[in-house]
């Protein structure tokens, strides 16, 4: 079950051209075969969290994290976070600084978008604009560079289409993680 949900909401992670993705697993169903998937993508550099867990299910943060270290380490990124009580921009500090968020905060923390690899200045104007005024939408919300977003958004859709495509005919979870 894991490897499907794997498929249609983190192939742009799998492949390779995004630093991470969330999935919500709803109840135990969701979660099977989640070791042997940690196992398998984790050889190819992509790693695997649960990063909340209730009774309905999990949130699961998919990502590579040579990505996510570069992205941390980002200025404007690491300003935002600083804004959240993140002390440092380690990036095992920060992953366990989220989980803290998440479980201490009914709303979601909207800073979940630089462990996303969002633009930061996209992430900065969503909290600054309560989500709305903005450009376009797609995988995110967009406050700067439209034209670059949507181009990043038809990239990660063509790659999901073609990620599900191969799964259908076959292709295994571990054939369709690009190594890093």
């Amino acid at each position: 079950m894991i490897d499907d949900l794997l498929v249609r909401h983190c192939a742009p992670t799998l492949a390779g051209l995004k630093t991470a993705s969330l999935i919500n697993c709803r109840a135990q169903r969701g979660m099977d075969g989640m070791e042997k998937c940690r196992s398998v993508l984790s050889e190819r550099g992509v790693k695997i969290n649960v990063l909340r867990k209730n009774r309905d299910g999990a949130l699961v943060y998919v990502y590579r994290e040579d990505r996510l270290k570069k992205d941390l380490k980002n200025d404007e990124a690491f300003s935002l976070l600083k804004r959240f009580g993140y002390l440092t921009n380690d990036s095992a500090y920060c992953l366990s600084r989220l989980k803290l968020r998440l479980s201490e905060n009914v709303c979601f923390p909207h800073e979940i978008g630089l462990f996303l690899g969002y633009p930061a200045g996209d992430v900065k104007g969503f909290i600054e604009h309560n989500g709305r005024d903005f450009k376009c939408m797609g995988c995110w919300k967009v406050y700067c560079n439209e034209n670059e977003a949507k181009q990043t958004f038809a990239r990660y859709k063509e790659c999901t289409d073609i990620y599900k495509e191969m799964y259908s005919r076959g292709q295994g979870i571990e054939k369709l993680t690009v190594m890093a």
